[in-house]
């Protein structure tokens, strides 16, 4: 049995031991919103969240670079290429050839067509990523059509070539030394100097889907 002298020292221990289980509460609480503040302070802004997914190649992310490596290695890799269209910019979008074979480390140059099906000049910028994901911190770009918005007349063709290579490092990479194939893939988006543009007629594609 307790004697009256260790309950109350008890009741005093846990009297005592509240305010700091309180604080830690508080503090834990105080923490964990700050912290997703910042998150969603980084992510709500554009430029560093670029930033983020250029540093780790978060969401297939490709980089950029200005050379290639000296010497391509022997080792290839099958590169497959997607094209899309968003719903609201009335183009039609394809990729001239559906996949090629390079050697990691080689300068490859492909092109894309894209048609202004609309009857007004309109803009676009295309978005891209790379699957799978973690391969896009390999997936360097020297050149591309993506780097800028671009603006096409009423019922123009155009020839958008990308100028790239895959980094050879991909096969000292845990997640990628298996990867055979890389889909790289384009989605055009109504950019903010595009004007309103109506769809022909004939117009039978911004559907979103690929062309």
């Amino acid at each position: 049995m307790m004697d009256a002298s260790q309950h109350e020292s008890t009741k005093s221990e846990a009297a005592k031991a509240e305010p700091r289980r309180r604080s830690f509460a508080v503090t834990a609480a105080a923490c964990a919103v700050f912290g997703a503040a910042m998150l969603g302070a980084a992510f709500a802004s554009v430029p560093l969240y670029k930033l983020f997914c250029q540093v780790t190649g978060y969401g297939g992310t490709t980089q950029r670079a200005e050379t290639a490596p000296a010497v391509p290695s022997e080792k290839t890799i099958i590169v497959r290429f997607d094209a899309n269209v968003a719903n609201g910019i009335g183009w039609a979008f394809r990729p001239e050839q559906r996949q090629i074979k390079v050697r990691l480390g080689e300068v490859a140059k492909v092109n894309f067509f894209a048609e202004n099906r609309t009857g007004a000049e309109s803009s676009g910028q295309a978005g891209f990523n790379v699957q799978p994901d973690s391969a896009g911190r390999f997936f360097n770009k020297i050149a591309c059509f993506c780097f800028n918005s671009q603006t096409l007349k009423a019922g123009e063709k155009v020839e958008m070539p990308v100028t790239f290579f895959v980094d050879p490092a991909i096969l000292e990479d845990a997640d990628n030394r298996f990867t055979d194939t890389i889909t790289l893939s384009y989605t055009f988006y109504p950019s903010a100097e595009a004007k309103p543009a109506p769809l022909a007629s004939n117009d039978a594609t911004n559907s979103g889907k690929p062309l």
